[in-house]
């Protein structure tokens, strides 16, 4: 059940932000979540900051690298894995994953903020069921494509926190940075660190959905973004992430721009429709690369041509034409999970050194 919770966050006195930050515009209402001062100072002194994106079906986004796209983790060494992950073992494949020695994610529960424009923008009318189609996908076959990455077998491992946050705000004219949504994933944890269900570290994600209309950039030099406004700058769809902080340690987040627009959606004739089927699409490539290569530093391709440093969605996120070679949308595969019907795409099985949906 989606709900929302009162959920406030003390401000901090320090003068080191007069709204520095776009989400200083959120509103104040005893629902709402308002990332302090404490929160943006926390941001900017987060270490081990790694993010990895899906590159836009755009002229901007087919023009860079996969390697341009992946900020790669900057600490001198290697976070230890979490889980003895085995390599695939018989002959090597050009499109394999190679596991590097980091951490992969051998359970954790999924947490949904939804960002709301004034108020606004319904979870089922901006993005379909995201929680519903975790759910489904932690209890499927198709999940267990990571057991080869992770070293695990057991079900039900990846599930969905009870409770979404809901946050309103009002639109500022700038794009968010992914500054913010680092303040705001550590306003999530530290305001919730009391409950057990919202907590930091391996065994949990939160993926940030983001409205139509609202763009999002790497930085403030806004340059490399989600942008459909502004195409010369729009290079990806999405993003999984993870930082350091000396408070709360180490999180896990994906950033959810609005799916249903060219350039990021599947194509027309999904069982759910394109709005659903684009946000759960989109939704599952960054669930399954923040599986198995969470840091950047486990299991991507490492072989030097035109897949590496791919993840395992990024080698399967296949587009489709129609007869007069225009492209159409992303290419997902019919799927059901725990007996419902949803359109995403297949994921690298090195086992079948393959994109496949199932084990």
């Amino acid at each position: 059940m989606t709900t929302t919770r009162p959920l406030r966050r003390v401000l901090a006195t320090s003068a080191t932000t007069a709204c520095m930050a776009l989400l200083c515009s959120l509103g104040l209402q005893a629902q709402d979540l308002t990332p302090s001062p404490a929160d943006y100072t926390a941001a900017a002194a987060a270490t081990n900051v790694h993010r990895h994106a899906l590159r836009a079906n755009t002229p901007a986004g087919q023009a860079m690298s996969a390697s341009a796209l992946s900020v790669p983790h900057t600490a001198s060494t290697a976070l230890a894995p979490v889980a003895s992950a085995p390599d695939s073992g018989g002959p090597r494949y050009p499109a394999d994953l190679t596991y590097n020695g980091g951490a992969v994610v051998v359970s954790m529960e999924n947490h949904a903020i939804y960002l709301h424009p004034k108020g606004g923008c319904t979870i089922a009318g901006c993005w379909g069921n995201p929680e519903r189609f975790l759910r489904d996908l932690g209890k499927s076959q198709m999940i267990h494509i990571v057991d080869q990455y992770t070293g695990s077998t057991a079900n039900n491992r990846y599930t969905v926190a009870a409770e979404a946050t809901n946050v309103n705000y009002t639109p500022a004219p700038k794009p968010f940075t992914d500054n913010d949504m680092v303040a705001l994933v550590h306003a999530v944890v530290a305001s919730r660190s009391e409950e057990h269900h919202y907590a930091s570290g391996y065994g949990h994600e939160y993926h940030i959905f983001l409205p139509p209309g609202q763009d999002e950039c790497f930085d403030s030099t806004f340059t490399v973004c989600y942008s459909p406004d502004n195409p010369a700058t729009w290079f990806f769809c999405a993003y999984h992430g993870s930082a350091d902080f000396s408070d709360i340690g180490h999180v896990l987040y994906s950033v959810e721009p609005f799916q249903n627009v060219p350039g990021c959606n599947v194509e027309p004739g999904t069982p759910n429709g394109q709005l659903v089927d684009s946000t759960n699409d989109v939704l599952s490539h960054e669930t399954f690369e923040t599986i198995t290569d969470p840091d950047g530093t486990a299991w991507f391709n490492d072989f030097n041509q035109s897949l590496f440093q791919q993840e395992i969605g990024d080698e399967c996120s296949f587009l489709a034409f129609n007869a007069a070679g225009i492209f159409t949308g992303f290419d997902p595969s019919n799927v059901t999970l725990n007996g419902n019907k949803y359109a995403i795409q297949p994921e690298y099985n090195n086992a079948d050194h393959a994109c496949t949906a199932r084990p």
